[in-house]
């Protein structure tokens, strides 16, 4: 059975866990990554969470915003088919309390800018890093348009990461992503049934 079936075949409760699982995999990655790659590991971690508010909007929150307003414009105008992963957005998001959307997508953009931007980007540059992130969102491998949409958000995040070096940044667009995003899967059905 292929892996994105196994997948589908999941129930609500299962992918959530599995979903929660992956993360603190890939924070755990982060962690050992930075233990076998950075100098110092505390002073590395501490230089890469620059609370700069100022540069945390201008950097951080304009640039979530701009992605996600890109990603429903050609959700809107491109034909469903394209942007369809197969209904696994759909299950994790739909019918979830708004607690757990903000919770897994703090979690999300936490270990994968950790690991993309804070490990990887850091140890082996911006283009390895930002083709492995879209690389590890394998659902989208047999989907052109979500692919190039995955890929093209990853070297932005990357180059976001590349001109400020502060992971809050990062974390920030991440997560405002996927929150609007799962919002967006999680509410979309009130909005049309009215």
């Amino acid at each position: 059975m292929k892996q994105i079936d196994y997948i589908k075949r999941m129930d609500r409760a299962e992918l959530r866990k599995q979903m929660i699982i992956s993360q603190f995999i890939l924070i755990l990655f982060s962690v050992g990554g930075s233990v076998l790659f950075f100098e110092s590991f505390f002073v590395c971690w501490k230089e890469m969470f620059v609370w700069n508010i100022e540069e945390i909007i201008y950097y951080g929150v304009l640039p979530g915003f701009i992605i996600v307003m890109v990603d429903w414009f050609l959700t809107y105008t491109l034909p469903a088919k394209y942007y369809d992963d197969g209904g696994i957005n759909e299950k994790l998001f739909a019918n979830q309390p708004v607690w757990f959307i903000v919770t897994i997508s703090i979690l999300v953009a936490l270990s994968e800018e950790m690991l993309f931007r804070g490990v990887i980007q850091t140890t082996f540059g911006y283009w390895v890093a930002s083709i492995l992130f879209a690389l590890v969102h394998f659902r989208y491998l047999k989907k052109p348009v979500l692919l190039v949409s995955v890929l093209l958000v990853s070297f932005y995040l990357g180059y976001l990461f590349h001109i400020t070096d502060n992971l809050v940044v990062t974390i920030t667009a991440h997560f405002i992503v996927d929150v609007l995003l799962g919002f967006f899967i999680r509410f979309k059905r009130e909005v049309w049934m009215r």
